[in-house]
């Protein structure tokens, strides 16, 4: 059974949430929760309530109610819309900035992964 959340038009640049979820993909819920908790960047937080949200859609849609199960399979930061500023600089000039934004998905599973056969890709 998977499981996903999806937080749209984040106000932090994907370079900079793919930091983050870099960390957690792979982990169980618990541990991605405590490493996310720990983390020193403004995109965590973000991130915590986004997966969080996915806990919350797995006890909800699919009644899962051991939590310890549950691995982040996926975590993608996508890049989003960015919105453009002027700042007015010396003798007329004029400097562009972007503020990015991003998508985030983060995809919870409670299967475990198969082991693949060595032999299967050998040819």
């Amino acid at each position: 059974m998977k499981t996903q959340a999806t937080a749209r038009y984040i106000r932090v640049p994907a370079s900079k949430a793919r930091l983050v979820l870099d960390h957690i993909r792979g982990k169980s819920v618990g541990e991605s929760l405590a490493t996310l908790q720990l983390a020193p960047k403004a995109a965590a937080r973000l991130i915590e309530k986004v997966l969080r949200s996915a806990i919350a859609n797995a006890e909800h849609n699919h009644q899962v109610r051991n939590l310890d199960d549950l691995r982040v399979v996926k975590a993608i930061a996508d890049g989003g819309p960015s919105m453009k500023r002027v700042s007015p600089r010396a003798m007329g000039r004029a400097f562009f900035i972007k503020h990015r934004t991003s998508h985030l998905t983060i995809e919870l599973s409670d299967e475990t992964p198969r082991a693949e056969s060595r032999r299967a890709g050998a040819r």
